[in-house]
């Protein structure tokens, strides 16, 4: 079994309240989660306006296909309009880790 986690720290555009941010981020984990059918969540900078990281995981049989899901999850994230992708880092491990 392998396991790829993902983590996106990326900038808000033109957000000024928390709210404005719910807006862009809520939007995104539920597109990740339906299109990709990730485990998907904002797990860290909850408390600033323009900045977020998601953090996103998938489990897979074949190390191909969990690395295939990862480049397509970046490569959408890194297309949306309304956030900038300022870095991503990823993980693998397998079930003997």
């Amino acid at each position: 079994m392998w396991i790829g986690v993902i983590e996106f720290d990326v900038l808000l555009g033109d957000v000024h309240s928390l709210k404005g941010k719910r807006s862009v981020v809520r939007p995104l984990v539920a597109d990740l989660r339906r299109k990709f059918e990730l485990s998907v969540a904002e797990v860290d900078h909850q408390e600033l306006h323009r900045r977020a990281v998601v953090g996103a995981g998938v489990v897979g049989g074949d190390r191909r296909h969990v690395v295939d899901v990862l480049d397509r999850v970046e490569r959408y994230v890194a297309a949306r309009p309304e956030v900038e992708l300022l870095s991503a880092r990823r993980r693998l491990l397998t079930s003997e880790d």
